[in-house]
C-alpha cells in the first residue's frame, strides 16, 4: 500500500544529508557573492535533483538524475574548499561541508548502483 502522507524523496537518507549540505553553506558566511551564489545553487540544485529522481519512474532514469545530484553535492563542495582558500570563509566552515558533500556523494552513488 502506497503512503500519501509523504512523498519519496522525504524517505530518502541521500536528501537528508544533501539539506544538511544547503544548510551548511547558508551558515558558511562566504564573503564572495559570486563564489557564494554558485555554492548556494549547486547544494539546492542537488537537493531538488534527489527529489526528482526519486519521482522518476524508470531505474535509467532515477539513476541519471541521482548522478545530476551527485555532481551538483560535488560542485558545492568545491566552491567552498575554493572559498576557504581565497579566505573567503573559514576553513572549518568548508571541512564541514566537505564532509557532509561526501557522504551524500557515496548515498547518492549507492542509489546510482541500485537503479543501474
Amino acid at each position: 500500500m502506497t503512503n500519501w502522507t509523504t512523498l519519496p524523496h522525504e524517505n530518502l537518507l541521500a536528501y537528508q544529508v544533501a539539506k544538511e549540505l544547503l544548510r551548511l553553506v547558508c551558515a558558511a558566511g562566504i564573503s564572495n557573492s559570486k563564489l557564494r551564489d554558485q555554492a548556494l545553487r549547486a547544494a539546492q540544485s542537488a537537493c531538488l535533483n534527489i527529489a526528482e529522481a526519486a519521482g522518476r519512474f524508470s531505474a535509467a532514469d532515477k539513476a541519471r538524475v541521482f548522478a545530476i545530484a551527485r555532481g551538483e553535492a560535488c560542485e558545492a563542495a568545491a566552491a567552498l574548499d575554493i572559498a576557504a582558500v581565497s579566505g573567503e570563509c573559514s576553513t572549518d566552515a568548508a571541512n564541514a561541508a566537505g564532509a557532509a558533500a561526501r557522504r551524500a556523494y557515496a548515498l547518492l552513488t549507492g542509489l546510482i548502483r541500485k537503479r543501474a
